[in-house]
This record gives structure tokens, C-alpha cells and sequence, in this order.
């Protein structure tokens, strides 16, 4: 394993042929401004590169031991000077070219940030989601945008944590409320740090996704702490109160999905415009 054993040309099963002996990986960087307009970095090719003079994101080869978002983030700050700062990973989207594959890294940025034109990239923008069919796009690109584009929204994942320890029905948890909930906010927090695998219905289609999780605690467990990555809201009174404030709380433009089986909850929450899934889909994914 070293760096740049990647580089290389490769064949796919329709009989294409793509830069990156291992697969490839890129970084599509979104902003939503105050109105809930995405916008996006577009980075113009160089005319010396494959498909030169068309439009995509930073992204190459991917080395025989990086995993795809290690792969985007190194393109991102060798092509466009994005050194991670003020952007968080929300999902990877993988196209199986059948033995090659690229994985689009979607990562939701803090604002339009400043970037930095290598000698592979003609010219880098911010372009309005809307505009991007506008321009002359790089096969591979316009082939995925259609199924990219509704994945642009961050993703809310809120959890009901007395309802799913209920759920998940370990002997003894009734007696130790606080310890059950720390326990499965710990493995939570291990399932978002590898990012969820399982899309629940009416969502986009990702290899991984990587939401922002808020987990609102009551009663007993209401002293609990939150883990690194976690959110913990910590309901003073009625736990579904605290859990519709949280998603009132959402910028529209994002996307919240809600935990729970409780049913009023799941209609309280859906009049919000909110998602809604039992803690089985959850507790399956941990």
C-alpha cells in the first residue's frame, strides 16, 4: 500500500475506460443559503484531462487503502485547496460501473467557502443545484446527478430514546432506566460514526448516510450524557413535547426523521412535515 497506487487506467464491465486502478472518489460540497437554495462546488476540468472542458466536482483515483471519503476529502484539498474545515460528510452515493466503482462523497459545507484552482481544474464555482443541467457535465456526472440531486438535503435523525429502549427490551432495563439509555446512545454513536446503511422508505438512495442525530432523553435517563456526535435534548417535562420542539426547531429546507412507535407521537410529528420509522429499523442497523 502506497500513496498514489491508484493511479491507472481501469475497465469497467461496459466496457469503459476510468481513471483509478482501485475506483474513484469525489467530494460534491453543498451550501444552503437562508432561503434553502442548495448550491453547489463545480469544478471545470482542465482541456489536458479525461473529459477535459467538462463539468464535475474534485474528485481521482482512489488509493488500494483509503475508503471512499478519505479518498474525496485528499481530492478535494489536492484540487480545490478544501482542507475539511467547514465541511461535514452526510452521505456517499456508489455507482457500480461493474468492477469499477465511484462514489460521490456529499458533504454539507458551512458556506460558500474560498477555494483554490489546481492545474486539473479550469475553473471552480458555486452553481444553484437548479443551474448544473445548464452546463456541459462530465458523462459520469450527468449520469448520476438525476439520483444525486435529492440527497442534497443534511438529514435530522431524531430518536425517541425511552421509546427505543422499550424496544429493544434488554432483561433489566426497566430497573435501570439511565444506564439503558447511555447504553444504546453509545452504540448510536458508534452506528453514526461508520454512517447507516439502511434508508428508510420515501429516502434517497445511499451507499452510507451520515445524519445529524438528536436523541432527547426524559424521566430518569434525563441526566445522561450525550456522546461525541450525539445531540442530547433533555425533555424537563413531556419527552414528545421536547421531541415536536426539536423538529419545529428544523430549517425546512432539511429533511427530519423520527424514531418512535408511539403513535400520537408519529402523528404529531408527521402534521410537521417530519419522516417517521419504528426503533426496529434502528435497532436492526446496530
Amino acid at each position: 500500500m502506497a500513496a498514489n497506487d491508484g493511479d491507472g487506467w481501469a475497465q469497467c464491465g461496459r466496457g469503459h475506460r476510468h481513471w483509478g486502478v482501485h475506483g474513484a472518489s469525489g467530494l460534491l460540497a453543498v451550501h444552503h443559503d437562508m432561503t434553502g437554495t442548495p448550491y453547489i462546488l463545480m469544478q471545470k476540468r482542465s482541456w489536458w484531462s479525461h473529459y477535459g472542458g467538462t463539468w464535475g466536482f474534485p474528485g481521482g483515483a482512489r488509493d488500494s487503502h483509503e475508503d471512499p471519503v478519505t479518498a474525496a476529502l485528499r481530492e478535494a484539498e489536492e484540487e480545490a485547496g478544501l482542507d475539511g474545515e467547514g465541511l461535514r460528510v452526510q452521505g456517499v452515493y456508489h455507482d457500480d460501473h461493474g468492477g469499477w466503482t465511484f462514489d460521490t462523497v456529499i458533504a454539507e459545507a458551512a458556506g460558500l467557502l474560498p477555494v483554490s484552482a489546481s492545474a486539473e481544474s479550469d475553473e471552480l464555482v458555486w452553481v444553484a443545484a437548479d443551474e448544473v443541467v445548464d452546463r456541459r457535465l462530465h458523462p459520469g456526472f450527468a449520469e448520476t446527478w438525476p439520483a444525486i440531486r435529492p440527497a442534497l438535503s443534511p438529514v435530522v435523525l431524531v430518536l425517541d430514546i425511552a421509546n427505543i429502549v422499550g424496544a429493544r427490551a434488554e432483561h433489566g432495563w426497566w430497573r435501570d432506566r439511565a444506564g439503558a439509555a447511555a447504553k444504546l446512545l453509545s452504540a448510536v454513536r458508534d452506528l453514526a460514526d461508520d454512517g447507516l446503511r439502511a434508508e428508510p422508505e420515501g429516502f434517497p438512495r445511499l451507499a452510507r448516510w451520515f445524519p445529524r442525530v438528536v436523541a432527547v432523553v426524559e424521566g430518569a435517563a434525563r441526566g445522561v450524557g450525550g456522546p461525541p456526535g450525539v445531540g442530547v435534548v433533555r425533555a424537563e417535562g413531556s419527552g414528545d413535547d421536547a421531541i415536536v420542539r426539536t423538529v419545529r426547531e428544523v430549517p425546512a429546507w432539511e429533511r427530519v426523521l423520527v424514531v418512535t412507535a408511539d403513535r400520537e407521537l408519529r402523528r404529531r410529528v408527521s402534521e410537521l412535515n417530519a419522516a417517521v420509522t419504528g426503533p426496529r429499523w434502528l435497532l436492526d442497523q446496530l
